[in-house]
């Protein structure tokens, strides 16, 4: 079983290269264009993902009847949050995207949970959860300011 250890830092290496792409998407954003941005962004991972599965084998694509149809919406979502990214970091500088972003997906992640939304096991939001929130959200000014 993999340890809590394993998991978080794997979790912290995974935002590295994010902050790295939102910085790089930023600049191709000033220079090209935000649809530009999310294109090149697209098409290079597309094109590596495609080159991954061909490597690799192939795909297995057995059960897909039992996934929920919302669950193919991931490509669309990317996206919206590539474009986001592309379009907010170099208006509002890497920290404060970055900041307003994680601070919303906290947010979101807690409503889901609290609610058992899109599969999410219920975790209801006690006190110590909204006080998490209410810092997340004073984070948020506190950096903005």
């Amino acid at each position: 079983m993999t340890n809590y250890l394993t998991l978080i830092t794997v979790a912290a290496l995974a935002e590295l290269p994010l902050v790295f792409r939102g910085s790089f998407m930023g600049m191709m954003d000033q220079r090209l264009g935000t649809k530009a941005s999310v294109f090149i962004t697209y098409a290079s991972g597309g094109l590596l993902a495609t080159l991954a599965v061909l490597l690799s084998g192939g795909v297995n694509l057995k059960g897909w009847q039992n996934v929920p149809w919302y669950a193919f919406s991931t490509g669309l979502l990317g996206v919206f949050i590539v474009g986001t990214i592309s379009y907010t970091v170099p208006r509002l500088g890497l920290t404060a995207a970055f900041t307003i972003l994680v601070a919303a997906q906290f947010i979101i992640a807690a409503l889901l949970d609290h609610f058992g939304l899109l599969g999410a096991a219920v975790r209801p939001l006690d006190l110590s959860r909204w006080l998490g929130i209410a810092i997340l959200i004073l984070g948020v000014w506190l950096i903005m300011r």
